[in-house]
């Protein structure tokens, strides 16, 4: 009985021990998740460090390398100085015989030159104003120029202060006392493009254009005054494109590009992406660094061509395959187009539909064979659709059975009028022979055309452009994208027609598409390459 007695426990000295092993085990939980936090918590640490350190590393990396450039480039540049001296000295010799020898000619030989030989001789002799006229003159031999004009910028006795004398009465402000309806920012951009090989130095190229330093002090206070005078009309939302292609071509040919205006450059660049000179200039302007955020908001922006152009130019298309993106930019712009049909006109808005597409399959084809992908994409799909578009539009312009297409209805009695002409050819009465008809007729919608704009940047026949909204139909992008001349757009309703004496009303439609939508805004015209 008492060995019984003493094996028998108390209920609560075992709900005590077991209360405490329960805290033991609380404790034991709390510990282990704690540890597990703070081990978590120095391993991102860790990381974080080790992603930082590397990052400091490459950025070492980078500024070494860019240091040992910039020393090799400044002892090269001392190399060089005395062999640029006595360049240029034997450069203005040379100049100056061929100048006295030009003002010796006589008008009449000068006038029997053709276009490579009066450029000469306006630069031989530093004829400003007579080589500006001429190119403004022959702006639809925009490719002869831009051959020639290299050349003929060389016979300058000094070719910095020629371009900035021929160009003072439009850029940076229009100083003309008689402005001419054409945007002559085309022209500066063409003279300023031919002027960077010719400023190049012999050992370095472009990267140091030789110039002397009153010149590249006026060409930076006409910097400056454009820049001012862009604050004054609004900001970069006001900026015509070539205005604004003008400016930065400017201070890449003088080398006046500042530090303090890179942001000003950024959003100009970005703000005329569509113009194919653009991914060069923004790398000459020392945007290299910026280039992978530029693409990203063009892509963002619904402008996946442009970005395809640019991931080209700084040698990114690895990091921004171009596939994806053409497959994008179709896949975007059909969306684009479909939800912007009018179901209630729908007469109208087919054809624009249709011409909205075939610029958009336009642009994708040239992007892809500009680039050579025609391995990756095939552009056999492409032009079947094209093709079966280009159909469906003859299809449409075919007459329809209805009857004679010159029969009009007279307003006031119903019966048919005589052809359109008669009426302005006699002034005799034209009776009908057929029965008055017992309501109104409308009249075919035919009567009134109605012209349509263009479409996209790069839907534009082949040939180098214009600047600005009057370019001729024969200068267009030099990268565009080539298509038939742009068809009428019709107004969906027609109207019975008014008595002879009166035109036919109408309204005109452009038909535009919007930027965001992957189609470029109307006023984006062609630039120079």
């Amino acid at each position: 009985m008492g060995s019984e007695a003493a094996a028998v426990v108390p209920t609560s000295l075992v709900r005590e021990s077991f209360a405490e092993l329960e805290k033991q085990r609380e404790l034991i939980t709390c510990c282990t998740l704690l540890w597990k936090e703070l081990s978590d918590h120095f391993s991102t640490l860790e990381r974080g460090i080790e992603v930082k350190s590397e990052a400091l590393r490459s950025k070492r990396e980078s500024l070494d390398a860019t240091t040992r450039r910039t020393l090799d480039s400044l002892r090269r540049r001392e190399l060089s100085i005395d062999g640029a001296v006595d360049l240029a000295l034997a450069k203005l010799d040379a100049r100056r015989t061929a100048a006295v020898q030009a003002l010796a000619a006589s008008s009449a030989e000068a006038d029997g030159l053709d276009l490579a030989g009066k450029l000469r001789s306006f630069c031989t002799k530093m004829d400003f104003g007579g080589f500006f006229d001429l190119v403004v003159a022959k702006r639809k031999e925009v490719e002869l120029l831009r051959s020639e004009l290299p050349a003929a910028l060389g016979d300058c006795i000094d070719p910095a202060k020629f371009v900035i004398d021929a160009i003072s009465d439009v850029f940076p402000v229009d100083k003309r006392p008689v402005k001419s309806p054409n945007d002559l920012g085309w022209a500066c951009v063409l003279i300023l493009e031919s002027l960077v090989p010719v400023l190049a130095d012999p050992e370095l190229g472009s990267a140091r254009p030789l110039v002397t330093r009153s010149m590249r002090e006026r060409a930076r206070e006409m910097a400056t005054e454009w820049k001012e005078g862009l604050e004054q009309h609004g900001g970069i939302e006001s900026v015509k494109p070539p205005d604004a292609h003008t400016f930065l071509q400017h201070v890449v040919a003088f080398g006046v590009i500042e530090k303090d205006d890179k942001t000003l450059y950024r959003r100009l660049v970005v703000s005329f992406a569509w113009r194919r000179q653009m991914p060069k200039l923004a790398i000459s302007l020392g945007l290299e660094d910026s280039m992978e955020d530029i693409i990203e908001e063009l892509i963002s922006t619904g402008h996946q061509l442009d970005a395809i152009n640019f991931a080209y130019e700084a040698g990114l298309q690895d990091k921004f395959p171009p596939i994806p993106l053409l497959k994008s930019f179709l896949e975007d712009s059909k969306k684009a187009t479909s939800t912007s049909e009018d179901r209630n006109n729908y007469g109208q808005t087919a054809n624009t539909t249709c011409r909205k597409e075939q610029s958009v399959i336009r642009a994708a084809m040239k992007c892809i064979q500009e680039h050579k992908l025609e391995a990756e994409f095939p552009l056999d799909s492409l032009q079947k659709r094209l093709e079966n578009l280009e159909k469906a539009k003859v299809e449409k312009k075919k007459p329809s059975g209805a009857g004679p297409a010159n029969k009009r209805t007279r307003a006031n009695n119903g019966g048919p009028m005589p052809p359109a002409k008669a009426g302005r050819l006699t002034n005799n009465a034209c009776v009908s022979s057929f029965p008055a008809a017992p309501a109104y007729v409308r009249s075919p919608s035919a009567h009134t055309t109605y012209p349509a704009a263009a479409l996209y940047p790069y839907d534009r026949p082949s040939g180098h452009g214009i600047y600005g909204s009057r370019s001729p139909p024969a200068l267009r992008e030099p990268y565009g994208y080539p298509t038939e001349e742009a068809a009428a757009v019709a107004l969906g309703a027609s109207y019975p027609s008014p008595p002879m004496t009166y035109p036919a009303y109408g309204a005109y439609h452009n038909g535009l598409g919007g930027y965001n939508n992957g189609l470029a805004p109307g006023y984006q015209q062609a630039y120079y390459r």
